[in-house]
Formats: structure tokens, sequence, C-alpha cells
């Protein structure tokens, strides 16, 4: 087996550029800030965590948000991110209760956790405390909806991780539509609008949804497939189950994902350029405007995978330019941590370079 291979150019011709929200540079020390604040990470560990630089795949989605709003959405990758990377090293019934201390954290917002509770219910209940301020009803609404069906869809991944399932294409599509989180950051695109359902549940609209979150799990997939396969933890990845499937290579697989989002592309673009429903104004100048931000999600999923620190390190902008990758050793471990003295877990996707995110569990 060849130790390169090479990652498609899948966004070529995507018709949204990359874009950027002006407030970044502001809203990212604050968010570092409040992350501190919670003492999760030693000092060592959160350099590597600011590496990552969640905030910048919000400022990069939401390029038209406020500062306050904008606020929002980074606050809320810090809540995915805890979530996906306690999740990821949980058995099912540990992830149930992490999914029904943040959902209680959500619905209870201004009421104060539980002493010894696991970290993530207070990141989550301070993160939409502050955000309901600057959040309409419905995308609220929206936002509560689908996060709950996120987060379990992800109980769903941690039962077949634990039964080492490799599922068909068809299956790994299924509840990775769910599981990938695109719903609950499709809400909040809606912070300062008042969508009414029949406009966002139309079907045209769910179709282009749907659209928009295969291509965002298939580009993840292509840039988190080097890092997962190295700690052993790629069952669950596109480039796997194609591999399983289609008896294939790693690039192999590669090219089948490339030629899949193509055509989901394709069918994007003729769904956005010529289907969309119209229901008056202001609806319709509203809805025109979330549809843009689904597109443009496509965009800064594309570029934060580069630019940010999580999967190719500091290569991440030449293997933009290059598309090649160098196959990582397996090297990572997700076991309990002997050196550490309260028993934190070594958190797999988070490993950049000889960085290794560490959090208290």
């Amino acid at each position: 087996m060849s130790n390169t291979f090479y990652i498609p150019n899948v966004l070529e011709n995507w018709k949204w550029p990359r874009r950027i929200n002006p407030h970044h540079p502001a809203v990212k020390a604050e968010i570092a800030a409040w992350v501190r604040s919670f003492g999760a990470f030693s000092p060592k560990v959160q350099a590597a965590y600011d590496l990552c630089d969640f905030c910048l795949v919000s400022s990069l989605a939401y390029p038209f948000h406020d500062k306050a709003r904008l606020r929002t959405t980074c606050d809320l990758m810090v809540v995915f991110v805890l979530f996906d990377e306690y999740s990821d090293v949980a058995n099912e019934d540990e992830v149930q209760e992490m999914v029904n201390i943040t959902m209680d954290a959500l619905r209870n917002p201004h009421t104060p956790r539980p002493r010894g509770e696991w970290i993530g219910g207070e990141v989550t209940r301070q993160f939409w405390e502050l955000g309901i301020k600057t959040a309409s009803p419905q995308s609220q609404k929206r936002f509560i909806e689908t996060f709950g069906s996120y987060m379990q869809a992800v109980v769903q991944q941690a039962a077949d991780r634990t039964n080492k399932h490799i599922p068909t294409i068809e299956e790994y599509f299924e509840i990775r539509r769910e599981d990938v989180g695109t719903k609950p950051c499709f809400a909040i695109l809606e912070l300062e609008m008042d969508l009414p359902d029949e406009a966002v549940n139309h079907p045209t609209i769910q179709e282009l949804s749907v659209l928009a979150t295969d291509m965002i799990f298939l580009v993840n997939d292509i840039a988190s497939y080097n890092v997962e396969q190295a700690c052993g933890d790629d069952n669950y990845n596109i480039i796997t189950v194609v591999m399983h499937q289609n008896k294939t290579d790693i690039q192999g697989a590669m090219n089948w994902v490339s030629e899949h989002h193509k055509e989901l592309e394709e069918k994007f673009m003729e769904i956005y350029e010529n289907k969309i429903p119209k229901f008056g104004e202001p609806v319709d100048e509203q809805l025109a405007q979330y549809v843009d931000g689904i597109g443009n999600w496509v965009r800064a999923n594309y570029q934060w995978s580069f630019e940010g620190e999580r999967y190719f390190g500091k290569k991440g902008l030449e293997i933009q330019r290059t598309r090649l990758v160098t196959l990582l050793p397996k090297k990572c471990s997700n076991k309990i941590d002997p050196q550490h003295p309260d028993g934190s877990k070594l958190l797999s996707h988070a490993d950049v370079g000889s960085h290794t995110i560490r959090v208290n569990v």
C-alpha cells in the first residue's frame, strides 16, 4: 500500500468564495478567555486547542453576523468540540448521559448546573444564556430541536463504534446527515431572521440542506481520515466505508468521493438557481439569505479544514495546494492516560502534530 494519497479538489468550481467575518479577531480573543475560565485545559493543552482555531470556522460560515451573534456561533463550536471529543472516547451509555445533561442545560439556561457534573453542561448553559439574547424565537426553537436530533445521532455512532460496525454507504449517509451537526448550524443562520416553518421545512429547502450536508461531511471525512486512521478510529469515515464496500484502496475511495461530490454540487446548483420557492416578502428576502448561508457553509467547512490546524497541522495550506498527503503511522491512543492524576482521556481527533488536547472527564 502506498504511503501517500491525493485528496480531491472538490470545490474547484463552487460558486461561493472565501469570506470571513471582520469580528473574528476580537471574538476569538473573547472565546479563548471564556474557554480558559473553565480550567479544563492545562496551558500546553490550551495552546494545542488554540491551534485548531474553532472560531475560524464560525467566522467563515457566518461572515455577515454582527459581533454579538458571531460570539454565539463561536460559543457553539466550543460546545460541539467538547461533546465531539468526549463522546469519541465514551460508550453508548456515557454519551447518552452527556446528551441528557446538554439538553437540560439548553432548556434551562438560567439555572446553575449541579456541582460535579460533566463540564459540558455548564459550557452549554453559558453559551445559550448569552445566545438567546440576540436570537429570534424561531431560530431558538429550531436550534433546540435540531441540536437534540444531532446529539441522539452521536449516541448511535457510539453504539456502532462499540460494536466495531462498519456501515454500508447508504447507512452511513443516513446517520451522518444527523450526527455531522449541520442542522443546528443552519438554524444559527437564522438568528436575526423570522422564517416560518413552512419556508424552512419546504421540501425544496430541505433537499438543499441535505445536499449541502452531504458535501460538508464528505469534505470533513476526507480531511480527518489521515488522523483517524492513525488513531484506529476510522471505521466511521466515508473513506473506510467505501474502501470496505467497494473493495478498493484509499485513493480509489477518494476518487469515489470526488465523483459523488460533483453529482451533489450539480443537484444543489440546479435547485439554487431555478427552484427556490416563493412566499412573498419579507420571507423571500430572508429565505434567500438563509439559502446563501447554506451554500457558504460548504465553502467555510472546506476552507477551515486547511486553514485550521486540526487535521493537517501547519501543512494545511501546502496540502490544499498540492493535494498530496503522507499517511501517518498508527500512533494515537484513546486509553486512559496513567500520567494524569484524575484519569483524563486522550482525545484522538484533537491530535495536532506533537500536541494532544486533553480534557478532564
